[in-house]
């Protein structure tokens, strides 16, 4: 893990940094072939691709009855932690909530019609590990949204469906569910097969694959985002609990390999006990392994002078997870500008975001906090402009119409107010 105290240094790290998202040209190569194929060919392609990388020729739709009979495997603790985080999750997103609206002057009536999309496919990953929490934070705000048909495709490693995934797919009432997984899952939502009908909007985390996948096939159908390795950034004054700090630094970096974790710290004693805190806890890790390879590549402690130049580092690095655990942390949120979800204070560890505060956990990564937004209600509607034009309405505005479409050399524009003129 990287002390940072140079200018130079800091701007090399988040390069590198910058660089955990970006595909490799073969993985684009082969991700195009899939797609294509998956195009081409339909259900025949996804069988292909599904007993190479999953092992098996299972039917590629889950019935709702094996979801159902799946679900009862699952304990009535794990039934009841699941139905906690929907509540929350569903009670937050319904504040997201966005309605029409029109207005009128004289004689013009405008306004915006806002309509859910009609199809959404969403992903859910399996593989190295199968995420109950990524159906909640997917599907709940589409159907507060209102969104008709959903749509869910999720890996299943030889054939074996996950319990849990399937407990919280139950407790939502969703009845499309697939057995694909990889950038095939993200073609066949995109453009359709005989099976699995075309999405017009996909969601969901997942690999590198997946990931280009939903970046190659965007404009065919839209996308949440493209989402990369798991980050966390902490700032941290002289009055935050190092052990604390490393908990949550651990947290995410037992994610995967490319996981990053960063304190960005005004006290240099902190600094020091943080790294003999993480140095402690990793021992006792089931996922040590994963958490060193981590922290070795992408871990970093930045030493600044003051909690302002604290900030814009975190403003640059713009992660996707920021925690401030600072004596003061509420004073620092206007100074905050590009972050996925922020958590203040010592007792708001990123993990309650991730499963039960109520926020989406699906969130901007790898710097594109200062564009993007996590995931919400408004990624599942659509928004139409209304215009409707009296005569009189019409004959206030005609001139300037036909003054601005002659400017630009359009005449055919300029003719449809002229021949309203003369009638």
């Amino acid at each position: 893990m990287l002390t940072i105290k140079d200018k130079t240094e800091l701007q090399r790290f988040i390069k590198k940094l910058r660089k955990r998202s970006t595909s490799e040209p073969e993985i684009e190569t082969n991700v195009k072939k899939i797609l294509s194929e998956v195009k081409k060919r339909g259900d025949k392609a996804l069988i292909k691709y599904t007993k190479l990388f999953d092992k098996h020729t299972l039917p590629l739709k889950i019935e709702p009855d094996e979801i159902k009979e799946k679900t009862k495997e699952v304990s009535k603790e794990i039934i009841d932690a699941l139905r906690f985080a929907a509540e929350r999750i569903r009670r937050f997103h319904e504040r997201q909530l966005e309605k029409s609206w029109q207005y009128e002057e004289e004689d013009i009536t405008l306004g915006q019609l806002i309509r859910p999309i009609e199809r959404v496919g969403a992903y859910v990953p399996g593989g190295k590990a199968s995420y109950p929490s990524t159906v909640l934070m997917n599907i709940i705000p589409a159907q507060v949204a209102g969104v008709r048909e959903i749509a869910v495709s999720v890996p299943t490693p030889h054939g074996e469906l996950n319990s849990t995934v399937c407990a919280a797919l139950h407790l939502l009432g969703i009845k499309e569910v697939y057995r694909v997984g990889g950038a095939q899952a993200v073609a066949a939502m995109a453009y359709g097969t005989e099976t699995i009908k075309k999405v017009d909007k996909i969601v969901g985390p997942g690999n590198i694959y997946v990931a280009t996948a939903k970046k190659l096939v965007f404009g065919e159908v839209d996308i949440d985002m493209i989402a990369g390795p798991s980050e966390i950034l902490i700032i941290a004054d002289s009055s935050a609990n190092p052990a604390f700090v490393a908990a949550d630094m651990l947290s995410q970096a037992e994610h995967d390999e490319m996981a990053c974790s960063i304190l960005v710290t005004t006290s240099e004693k902190v600094a020091l006990e943080v790294k003999k805190e993480i140095a402690r806890q990793i021992k006792s890790l089931p996922k040590s392994e994963i958490a060193k390879k981590s922290l070795k590549n992408f871990g970093a402690i930045i030493v600044v002078k003051s909690l302002n130049e604290a900030c814009d580092v975190a403003n640059e690095i713009a992660p996707e997870h920021l925690e401030v655990m600072t004596e003061k942390p509420d004073n620092l949120l206007p100074l905050l500008k590009n972050a996925g979800a922020i958590f203040l204070g010592q007792w708001t560890p990123e993990p309650i975001g991730d499963y039960v505060a109520g926020p989406n956990h699906t969130l901007p990564t790898s710097g594109t906090a200062r564009f993007f937004s996590p995931l919400g209600v408004y990624d599942f509607l659509k928004r139409s402009s209304l215009i409707k034009v009296g005569k009189e309405g019409f004959n206030r505005l005609a001139s300037y119409v036909d003054v601005l479409a002659t400017l630009e050399g359009l005449q055919a524009h300029a003719n449809t107010v002229k021949i309203r003129k003369t009638t």
